[in-house]
């Protein structure tokens, strides 16, 4: 497929196959990322008769989300929303719960062809699991979308669970204490112990499979991870470093958090020198 244009308020960086796009600051960001959102399934849907998305969610998506259901270009009514990850155990009406995410901020805005979600609170998590699997391969994954994780996470694969050639595409996993900690910057956990322990996951493989992935990364709290992503050789103990192997990746950030991730490479080289 072709590649999509980058807005020139980014500039480019290339990292093994990973493009980097650095734009002015978080606005610029999400105008950019929901720009070639839309390029690209407008191109895509030039070539077939429906696209296949992937959407996450968290504060890296807000932006993007809030540009991109203002768009009236894409024929929405063509395009398929799955959804990349879920707690387990949350009803799709609680606050916390990503589907409900997903309808508050996408989902109800557009008339999409279908929007599938990962129901937490399944009575049997393997056979949703399944279930999910199914509507996944039923046409490939056109585009999915991206954060990444205090810890190198994409979606729920925690370091302890990530696996680069994973055979399941959605798997149940527990969920490791830095991920839950960072869940408590969410206003709908004031404790640790009221997050859950277990989540849904679409997997490594799954997410690789995508013609095309699309990442943001932004925020002070990123640039550590976001310097170990591109610095480090590929592993599951980043998870996120993933996205530097085969296929089309393109990964978003501002300048400020690009910055504090190089002043954290100058960092590692004055104290571990080659």
């Amino acid at each position: 497929m072709r590649t999509i244009q980058t807005p020139t308020v980014c500039r480019i960086k290339q990292v093994d196959n990973l493009q980097v796009q650095i734009c002015l600051d978080p606005d610029m960001l999400a105008q950019a990322a929901a720009q070639q959102i839309i390029a690209q399934l407008t191109h895509t849907l030039q070539q077939q008769a429906t696209a296949t998305v992937v959407f996450a969610t968290g504060r890296s998506q807000l932006g993007l989300l809030n540009y991109l259901r203002q768009d009236r270009t894409v024929d929405w009514s063509r395009v398929v929303g799955l959804h990349l990850d879920e707690f387990l155990g949350l009803p799709s009406e609680h606050p916390a719960s990503f589907g409900y995410y997903l309808r508050q901020h996408i989902a109800q805005w557009l008339p999409f062809k279908a929007f599938h979600y990962l129901h937490g609170d399944a009575l049997e998590p393997m056979a949703e699991c399944d279930r999910y699997t199914r509507l996944l391969t039923q046409a490939p994954i056109d585009l999915c979308l991206l954060g990444v994780g205090n810890n190198g996470h994409l979606a729920f694969n925690d370091p302890a669970v990530a696996n680069f050639n994973d055979p399941r595409w959605v798997k149940l996993v527990r969920l490791d204490h830095p991920n839950r900690q960072q869940q408590l910057t969410s206003e709908h956990f004031e404790q640790l112990q009221d997050v859950p322990t277990h989540a849904l996951t679409l997997t490594l493989s799954a997410i690789s499979s995508a013609r095309h992935t699309l990442c943001c990364v932004f925020g002070q709290s990123k640039a550590a991870i976001l310097h170990q992503l591109l610095t480090m050789v590929p592993a599951a103990t980043c998870p996120a470093s993933m996205l530097r192997l085969g296929g089309h990746h393109r990964l978003l950030t501002d300048e400020a958090t690009y910055q504090l991730a190089q002043k954290a490479a100058s960092l590692e080289e004055k104290h571990f020198p080659h």
